[in-house]
């Protein structure tokens, strides 16, 4: 074993419990796995977490946050965010909001969404965090009036009434709800947040927090449906509390240290609001907002805020990887303090090419002599969102760990896959208002059906971990009768197509051979034609030099070996980038695959004919 190996490896058992799993062989073919950990004594709800902190570190900040990055931080300490969510849950009762009128925020993360959030949360009240896009990149708003009219909500929040103006007034006939502003300039009939903050808590704040138990709602979340409007999933307090006992029972050095995190990811996703937001909560850490994304136009205010504030534990999804490499190699000083701060890396084990894994771990080893430890975890937005936990260093990207404490694993055959089912405390009741979809969702057994694939890192030692195998429903064959793994190859060509592919959705269903419909990083793609950013998108596609190294990278993947079923023939790079409106994207960058092909059934029909002088061949 390598020095760096060697160091890394240690490291990361010093941080994380060392991965434990129970397997169990039925007799129908199906795996069960579980943690022979018990699961921890839970929180009652998330408000015990921001009452308990208030009393124990009163004045260590809580939460951050800067518009600006030539500005400093606005900061609320827990002391100072208990008081105010006492304050708005006072109004919020006095609106008589309720799971039937819960309340709605169509904004961004901000001090005041997550003081809003915990309120409501603090009295009963279920908190529906909507993605912006529903509201600020529409052009119809479909979705956004799908889910209002399954909220029927009581309040909706927006941070710019000026901004939100005709998402507003598109739904304005579907809800009788109050609509609260942070910035109310040239919009009638509004509430002032600063006006709902500063209302006199009253008594009953206390006597509704005492009534929550472990099924109170505490949020819904939406799904990124391909489809219709997304459907709305049932998060109790109890799937909010039992994850993060199980993440800091895994994640023992939580409670060791301070835990400071910068942290952009979105509070109407799982990931961002279950995971991240929940654990500074419980853990008493500091949470400073992330205004950047990375996005070509925001990502310098993430750098920014990255060399003012260096976390402890550093998470983003691929495309923040991807930007965040360049960014180090270009600034010895931020590579210098990321790799000797920052005690771990988490992404999303699912999605991370290995090209990535592979960058990052050669910058840390050249920058401190050894690799940070870089984890992943596996779930959804019906799990809220832990089901396993890569809480060890694996040897390569995709490993998602094992079964976290308290949750069982089912794994069962379906083709030549293994189909994960998952049950525990941290599982969904269902989805609102919708008991057809929710009786679809279960087996026999009360395993939620989450549609991904596993398979064993080592079949004789299943505490070496999972790795993701794609989506059940997104494999198909070749006319060969070969399977193509979705997951796994639209992974490889994203590494061999690097990094002139932003992402890759995989096409052949019934065909003869793979093809790739390619939505590119522009920006890269200018850079290596040497063209300015001021040129067409079309002129840049079209440039000899981005086909030649597109067609370069479809014979490095083909040379890999493995069969029809493992590269791609023919790609297309798509003018048009990914819709919101048609299901085809969501916040954090992940492309929804069918989503895609429905979408653009036309530009398939013509890749997989091999029609057009777009089409880029082997």
């Amino acid at each position: 074993m390598a020095f760096a190996e060697t160091v890394v490896r240690a490291q990361a058992a010093d941080l994380f419990a060392p991965p434990r799993t129970q397997i169990t062989h039925r007799a129908d073919g199906s795996v069960l796995l579980t943690s022979p950990v018990p699961l921890a004594p839970a929180a009652r709800c998330v408000g015990d977490w921001l009452e308990d902190w208030a009393r124990r570190r009163p004045d260590r900040i809580f939460l951050a946050e800067r518009v600006d990055p030539a500005q400093p931080w606005r900061t609320v300490s827990y002391s100072a965010a208990l008081r105010q969510v006492h304050a708005i849950a006072t109004w919020i009762l006095a609106q008589r909001l309720s799971a039937e009128r819960p309340l709605a925020i169509l904004s961004d993360n901000s001090i005041a969404h997550a003081l809003l959030t915990l309120a409501a949360m603090h009295v009963g009240v279920p908190a529906a965090a909507i993605s912006p896009a529903y509201s600020l990149v529409s052009k119809d708003f479909d979705k956004l009036k799908g889910m209002i009219r399954l909220l029927d909500p009581g309040a909706i929040y927006v941070a710019d009434a000026a901004a939100f103006a005709p998402a507003l007034t598109a739904i304005a006939p579907l809800h009788t709800a109050t609509v609260v502003a942070s910035e109310t300039r040239g919009a009638d009939g509004l509430t002032a947040f600063a006006d709902v903050a500063a209302t006199l808590p009253g008594g009953d704040v206390a006597r509704a927090f005492a009534s929550l138990g472990p099924d109170t709602i505490a949020k819904f979340l939406f799904t990124s449906g391909s489809t219709g409007a997304p459907k709305a999933v049932i998060n109790t307090q109890r799937m909010l509390t039992t994850s993060q006992a199980a993440k800091a029972q895994v994640w023992p050095f939580l409670g060791d240290a301070d835990l400071v995190m910068l942290d952009w990811l979105p509070w109407s996703h799982t990931f961002g609001a279950n995971h991240n937001f929940n654990m500074a909560l419980r853990n008493g850490g500091t949470l400073y907002i992330d205004g950047g994304k990375p996005v070509p136009q925001l990502f310098a205010t993430s750098l920014a805020n990255l060399r003012s504030v260096m976390p402890t534990v550093y998470f983003n999804v691929p495309r923040g990887f991807d930007m965040l490499i360049a960014a180090l190699r270009d600034d010895e000083a931020l590579r210098r303090r990321f790799f000797s701060e920052v005690r771990a890396v988490f992404y999303a084990g699912a999605a991370l090419p290995q090209n990535l894994w592979e960058a990052l771990e050669a910058l840390s080893i050249a920058t401190v002599g050894h690799a940070v430890p870089m984890v992943s975890a596996w779930g959804s937005t019906e799990t809220s969102p832990l089901a396993t936990d890569c809480h060890f260093q694996a040897a390569r990207s995709g490993n998602i760990g094992v079964p976290i404490p308290g949750t069982q694993i089912k794994l069962v055959p379906s083709g030549d896959k293994l189909e994960v089912r998952v049950r525990g405390p941290n599982v969904t009741p269902g989805y609102w208002k919708a008991p057809d979809v929710t009786a679809q969702a279960f087996d026999e057994e009360n395993f939620y059906k989450i549609g991904d694939a596993v398979r064993f890192a080592d079949p004789d030692h299943p505490e070496r971990g999972l790795f993701f195998d794609g989506r059940v429903s997104e494999d198909f064959k070749l006319t060969s009768g070969t399977w193509v793994n979705v997951g796994t190859l639209r992974v490889a060509g994203i590494a061999a197509l690097a990094p002139l592919a932003q992402d890759i959705v995989v096409c052949g269903h019934g065909r003869d051979d793979v093809r790739f419909l390619v939505f590119p990083n522009i920006a890269a793609c200018r850079a290596h034609a040497g063209l300015g950013d001021d040129s067409a998108v079309a002129d840049v596609l079209a440039h000899d030099a981005v086909r030649a190294a597109v067609q370069q990278g479809l014979s490095s993947l083909k040379t890999q070996g493995g069969g029809s079923s493992t590269f791609a023939t023919h790609a297309l790079l798509l003018h048009e980038p990914p819709s919101v409106d048609g299901g085809e994207i969501t916040d954090k960058g992940y492309i929804n695959q069918r989503a895609v092909l429905t979408r653009r059934s036309g530009l398939v029909e013509s890749l997989v004919a091999g029609e057009g002088g777009d089409c880029i061949a082997l």
